[in-house]
């Protein structure tokens, strides 16, 4: 069996499937980051398993060095979340998989997470400095890199469509939500003002440092280090799992449709 991983990062999902396909299989570590690629390969020829790996250099929308049909299983995590034009990738995934062959994905959707309410910051009350906090939120959209679009322009809904669209006629979706206190709680303050939700996206505390004096600083922090030390954050988190199937040869638009009908009929959601 040939496995690729589009996005693969360090290896996490391709290093596991390297254990999965037996010794005649072979995995394909794809990524746009030639330092995550050169990493992940270190960590293969550690395990003495370089004869079974290729690493290649591709964007998800483009995967033009994998040849037609030619991997049984592709599998992607929080990639197509960075990925503007969505249905290209899953266009260029459905071109790869021979007949028969699988996808699994997972994908965050920010689109049921965010925005937060109006009284929660990273998922702590803010109620008494809610106007500096309303500074900070509109400041972040501001510095975040305009990239980051692409991860609140799609939800499950979309996913769904996309895989239908992009010729699989066999497509199952799974939605998770959950609410938590903790769910997301940092290891240290400081941890918690460094972090970011995204690569893309500045950290709290450069946030804070651009849309505040001094004294304002001063005074949300203070409160925030008050909500670290003393209540857990409550946030919603929303994801999605994939799993698709590519048919025995091209689908017929009568065979795709339906289901899609079907889909939409039987949830009836409005999210």
């Amino acid at each position: 069996m040939t496995v690729l991983d589009v996005g693969c990062g360090d290896g996490l999902i391709a290093l596991g499937a390297l254990e999965r396909v037996g010794s005649t299989g072979r995995v394909i570590f794809a990524d746009v980051s030639p330092d995550l690629l050169e990493r992940a390969e270190r960590s293969v020829r550690e395990r003495g398993l370089a004869s079974r790996a290729r690493f290649v250099q591709a964007r998800a929308e483009d995967l033009a060095v994998v040849p037609d049909e030619s991997v049984d299983v592709v599998t992607t995590r929080s990639v197509l979340i960075y990925v503007a034009d969505k249905p290209a990738a899953l266009a260029a995934i459905h071109r790869v998989i021979r007949p028969g062959g699988r996808v699994s994905f997972f994908e965050p959707i920010n689109k049921l997470m965010y925005p937060e309410p109006d009284d929660r910051l990273w998922g702590y009350d803010i109620s008494p400095v809610i106007e500096l906090a309303d500074r900070v939120k509109r400041e972040f959209r501001q510095l975040s890199d305009p990239a980051t679009s692409s991860m609140h322009d799609f939800d499950d809904r979309d996913l769904f469509r996309y895989a239908i669209e992009a010729g699989f006629p066999e497509v199952h979706l799974t939605l998770e939500l959950d609410i938590a206190p903790g769910a997301m709680r940092a290891t240290g303050f400081d941890s918690f003002l460094d972090g970011a939700p995204n690569p893309l996206a500045p950290t709290l505390r450069e946030t804070i440092h651009h849309a505040l004096d001094e004294h304002e600083r001063d005074q949300l922090l203070d409160h925030l280090r008050d909500a670290f030390t003393s209540t857990q954050p409550t946030q919603l988190w929303a994801g999605a799992y994939l799993a698709a199937r590519r048919g025995p040869g091209p689908p017929a638009q009568g065979d795709v449709a339906p289901v899609h009908r079907r889909a939409e009929s039987e949830t009836g959601l409005s999210l």
